[in-house]
């Protein structure tokens, strides 16, 4: 006995609906009466397809009155699971697939960037390091090339320093020098000032105390010594008298001061050193001496009126004379007379370091030159004055007595210790200057 074999096939409602009516079955029919043609093994099954078709269309409506009825009731109902067409969960696994590569790609781009940016950074700080390391070397390099600059621009300088310092010292005591020699000629200068000052004084130029004083006089002369206005013709009669005045001085003795030395007024001398003896030739004469004394030793007290040789020579650099003087006096200046350099063959046998002492003896005990004069002088004799005569200066030289106290002298005593170069020494003229006190101060100092 065969079975009738009915296959059903399960289809959603909304399948059923869309399918519509007979097309529709009508088609599934003939599909499953093929296939059930081939299950029966070539029996005619057309009839139960047919009814079973139209059963299904009466599910059919059921259903989709159930449908209409379930959307209208309130009760819940199982939502059934709709399967998606194999395409579509095909396409939708896919590109799934396909976003889940893309996301990975994208991961492992950011990783590969990462990986490379790390690796980069790795490379860029090597270089830089690098370069760190190129820039120190660089630097101790020109450190070390700046430091040897430096040490040879210090050199340099100190090279430049040492030179100017060196230059500058040597101009400093060449203007030391050049200063130095200058400032002597101004000394030299002030002192020959100083001389000549002390010449013009010593040869009787009137000053300024002289001429206030002369002129205080004429006014004396002129009345009562009332102020007046001085005409032309007055100061030419002033003048002239100054000038009349200084010419007898000069006619006379050429210093306007009194020599209490001159041999024409009483002096003698007493006393000397012994005389410069000239080489013995043809008219050669020997020196007289009276009481001790050579005939020419009186030359020094007498005018030689610049004539050069008219002197008395002594012999060596060194020597003495005594001169009596006419009277007692209390002396002032002591005058020293040479040669004139403008007339002068050599001027070497001048006196240099000289001394002039004094001291007051009675005449009665003066018998002669020589030790008792000396002897008797020892005991009393001072010293008026001490200086040197200087060739630069005029031929007569005087010199002030030392201050202190006025004594009564009437014998002199000069001493050289050297002179300027000769073998001997001349003297041409002493002179003796002072005033004489009255004769009661003269007869109380010798007793």
């Amino acid at each position: 006995m065969r079975r009738t074999v009915v296959t059903e096939k399960k289809s959603s409602n909304f399948e059923s609906v869309a399918d519509g009516g007979g097309g529709g079955a009508g088609g599934g029919g003939v599909v499953v009466s093929e296939k059930i043609t081939n299950v029966g093994g070539g029996r005619d099954l057309s009839h139960t397809i047919r009814g079973e078709i139209s059963l299904d269309r009466e599910t059919t409506n059921v259903k989709k009155s159930q449908v209409m009825n379930s959307t209208i009731s309130p009760l819940p109902r199982r939502k059934k699971i709709v399967s998606k067409p194999l395409w579509k969960r095909i396409l939708s696994i896919a590109i799934k697939n396909l976003l889940l590569l893309l996301v990975i790609l994208g991961f492992t781009k950011m990783i590969y960037n990462l990986s490379a940016k790390s690796g980069a950074n790795g490379i860029v700080s090597s270089e830089i390091e690098g370069r760190i390391a190129e820039v120190e070397s660089f630097l101790k390099t020109t450190t070390k090339m700046m430091q040897v600059q430096v040490e040879v621009m210090d050199r340099k300088i100190e090279s430049e320093v040492s030179g100017l310092r060196r230059e500058i010292v040597k101009k400093v005591d060449e203007k030391s020098v050049k200063y130095e020699s200058e400032l002597k000629k101004l000394g030299d200068k002030a002192d020959e000032l100083g001389k000549s000052f002390e010449e013009l004084k010593g040869n009787g130029i009137l000053t300024k105390e002289d001429l206030d004083r002369f002129l205080e006089d004429v006014k004396k002369s002129n009345g009562d010594g009332s102020d007046k206005e001085w005409r032309l013709d007055d100061i030419r009669s002033f003048a002239k008298e100054i000038v009349d005045r200084e010419i007898e001085i000069h006619a006379s003795d050429g210093l306007g001061m009194v020599d209490y030395a001159l041999a024409s007024g009483g002096g003698m001398v007493l006393d000397h050193s012994e005389r410069f003896q000239v080489t013995k030739g043809p008219g050669w004469l020997p020196f007289k001496k009276q009481y001790g004394v050579d005939q020419d030793a009186q030359r020094v007290l007498e005018p030689s009126f610049g004539e050069p040789g008219k002197c008395f020579p002594l012999r060596g650099s060194q020597g003495y004379i005594v001169i009596m003087l006419r009277t007692g006096i209390i002396p002032e200046a002591v005058t020293v007379e040479h040669v004139s350099k403008s007339v002068a063959y050599d001027r070497s046998s001048a006196p240099k370091d000289c001394r002039v002492s004094g001291w007051y003896q009675k005449v009665e005990t003066i018998t002669g030159g020589g030790a008792g004069v000396s002897r008797l002088g020892e005991k009393k004799m001072f010293r008026l004055a001490e200086f040197v005569y200087d060739l630069d200066r005029s031929n007569a030289q005087t010199f002030n007595v030392e201050s202190g106290e006025k004594r009564i002298i009437n014998m002199v005593r000069f001493d050289f210790a050297s002179n300027h170069g000769a073998s001997h020494t001349c003297i041409y003229r002493l002179r003796v200057h002072g005033y004489e006190p009255d004769s009661v101060a003269i007869s109380e100092f010798e007793l």
